[in-house]
């Protein structure tokens, strides 16, 4: 699969790599270049640890989409494969 860079430096990573990774618009992702390639994974999401209650929670620090049960089936089935 081939795409090209604009005269910004901008890359515009194809439709179905997209579709795979799952990334969204807005998706926050890093890049490195590692032994010839770029690589683009998901960045981190920054939490912190909340022991106000009872137990302790991990809390992101941004917002972050919740999953729902059609996005955890999805991801169970492709790990299944």
């Amino acid at each position: 699969m081939s795409t090209a860079i604009d005269s910004a430096g901008r890359l515009v990573i194809p439709k179905a790599l997209r579709d795979a990774m799952g990334l969204r618009p807005g998706a926050k992702v890093d890049m490195s270049y590692t032994d010839g390639a770029i690589v683009i994974e998901f960045a981190p999401i920054r939490a912190h640890l909340d022991t106000s209650g009872e137990s302790p929670r991990i809390v992101p620090d941004e917002d972050v989409e919740p999953l729902d049960d059609a996005a955890v089936r999805a991801t169970l089935e492709s790990i299944r494969r």
